[in-house]
This record gives C-alpha cells, structure tokens and sequence, in this order.
C-alpha cells in the first residue's frame, strides 16, 4: 500500500468516517425509516455482546425482534443481554455462546440453529477480531481470517436456505473503510508467507466480505444482502486492537450507536429492502467500493479462485471427525 493511497484514505476517513462525518450525514436521514415493529421477526446478531453488535441488538429488541446473540464470552454475553432486556422491556432476547474462529463449531451451530428454528429474517455479521501477532485456530487456519472470513461465510452459507424462505430475508455484514485500500489476495488467504501486518490482514478480510456480499447478492436473488462501514467508532475492540489509533482519534471517535446505525437501517427499514443487492453502504447511503482510480478490482478468475478455496475450507471443517456439541447448540432459552 503507498503512502500516496495512505494519506487519500486518511484523508477521506477525517472527513467522513468520525463523529462529525456521523453528524453530518445524520441531516439527510429520514427518520420515518426507523419508524417500525419488527414484532415475529427473528435476528441473529454476531458479536453481540459489545460495542456495535450490541448496540445493534439493543435498537432491534427495542422494535420489538426477537434476537440471538451470537456471542464469545458467556459472562458478557448474560450482561450484555440483561441491559438489552432491561431497557428494551423485550424479553425475546436468546444467548448463544459460540467463537467465530473455531471453523467446525461455527458450521456445528449453524446446522443446528437450522434444525431448532423455522425462520430467520435477519443475520447480522458483526463479529470480528484484530489479532497483531499471527496465531492459528485449531484447524490450523490464522485467526483473523478464520474469524472475520471462513466464520463469517460458513454461519451465513449454512443458513441461507433458512433465510430464504423466511419473510423480507437479509443479511448484513459489517466490513470496514480500511477495506479500500487493499485488492483480494487470493494466494495467501492463511497469511503464511511475508511479513504479518495484523492491520494489513484484517483489511483484507473486510475486501474479502465485500467481494462476498457482491457474490452472495448475484447466487441468491431471494435475499437482500449488504456490507457496510460503520465509521470510524469507540469501541471496545477498536480501543484493544488499535490503541493508538484509539488514543490519537479520541472524542472525534462514533459512539457504538452512531457505528451502528446503518446496520439497524440496513436490518430494519423498508427503504434499504428495496435498494439493490450486494451494494456497500455507508452513512445510509450505498457507495463505492473502490477509491477513485483504484487498482483495488478484482477479474472474474480472482473472485472463482477465492471463492473455490472457501469452499474447500469449509468442506475440510466439515469433514472432520464429529465433536461433542456445547451446551450453546441447546434450543435458545431466556437468561434469567
């Protein structure tokens, strides 16, 4: 990445990606968008228990959805359900405890949660991580690209059939603008040759869920699926994975709710259903996907070649000797 496309993406990012881009943008919103029960409809949320996931989770079951939390940490997850529940008044808010790094848990649940529930409206793609130091999973596959990528395409590959035959489908993702500045990588998607530049991978997971969303969109016109930037916001994991970016950015950061308010309206209104599949959205508003004058595209050859390896990763995750199932495959049950 040059310096040159460093200082254009920066630069963009001062301008749109802080609170005051959130503030600005917020006078073109329509309130009226938001204005609906989501009352029968069901919504998984990954990465619920913090941060943009939660807030996310929050402003659904405050219009009345039924949540599954998707969540790494039980103790936080049971916190973070008790707050939603507490100033939602809505109840109909299930923990599920499971790691989006761990590939043949991931398809375990999901196979599961297909099993257990007759319809999913709504599957938010939330979680993800930033590991700076390059660790590998027990299949053997780097964390950030397990967690961010294979995770993210095996939960929503297993659940697309329930989604689609439920009512107004969708599935979100939540990517990042640092995804501008990088071009699918399709030779060294476990990072296992170079320099590891934890930054630089995470980036390029989030091209890789754009490139996804846009594929998923053209092989299933049922659902309306999207991607999107949330903004530069405070959040728990930016604070932990960047500090100083964190620490430079301070009070110029989104809140959680100011990061998640394209994810809710992207979930929630009507508006976003009829706009077309696979697009990237940011601020309510679907942008490009590329810089201007980018070498960040892909060819058709690139984008089979990554989605090939995909699947074969998620058929060796399958293929692998059955494990024990948790207790977070049980059918959902309110935590009290």
């Amino acid at each position: 990445m040059s310096l040159y496309r460093n200082i254009i993406w920066f630069l963009k990012g001062i301008q749109e990606y802080t609170r005051n881009g959130y503030e600005t943008a917020f006078k073109t919103f329509e309130a009226k968008d938001l204005d609906v029960s989501v009352v029968g409809r069901s919504f998984m949320v990954t990465g619920a228990n913090s941060g943009i996931g939660k807030a996310t989770a929050m402003a659904i079951a405050k219009k009345g959805g039924t949540v599954h939390m998707v969540c790494r940490n039980k103790d936080k997850a049971e916190e973070a359900r008790a707050d939603i529940v507490r100033e939602s008044g809505n109840t109909e808010v299930y923990i599920h405890i499971l790691d989006m790094s761990e590939t043949r848990k991931v398809w375990e649940f999901a196979e599961a949660f297909k099993r257990q529930h007759p319809s999913l409206n709504v599957l938010i793609n939330n979680a993800g991580c930033m590991v700076n130091k390059r660790e590998v999973n027990a299949e053997g596959l780097e964390k950030n690209f397990a967690t961010n990528t294979l995770g993210m395409y095996i939960l929503t590959q297993t659940l697309i059939p329930l989604i689609q035959r439920s009512r107004d489908p969708r599935v979100i993702t939540v990517s990042s603008g640092g995804m501008l500045v990088q071009k699918l990588c399709v030779d060294n998607l476990r990072s296992e040759r170079g320099y590891f530049d934890g930054t630089m991978v995470y980036a390029q997971n989030k091209r890789q869920q754009v490139v996804l969303t846009e594929q998923w969109a053209k092989a299933n016109p049922v659902i309306h699926f999207s991607v999107m930037h949330p903004g530069w916001a405070d959040t728990p994991a930016v604070s932990t994975s960047m500090p100083q970016f964190h620490q430079m950015m301070g009070e110029r950061l989104r809140s959680a709710e100011q990061g998640a308010d394209t994810v809710v309206w992207l979930a929630l209104s009507r508006v976003a259903a009829r706009t077309p599949s696979g697009q990237f959205f940011q601020d309510r508003k679907p942008v490009p996907a590329h810089l201007p004058l980018a070498w960040t595209h892909s060819s058709t050859g690139e984008i089979q070649n990554f989605m090939a390896q995909l699947e074969s990763l998620a058929k060796a995750a399958q293929s692998q000797p059955d494990t024990q199932l948790s207790g977070a495959l049980a059918p959902p049950r309110a935590q009290v």
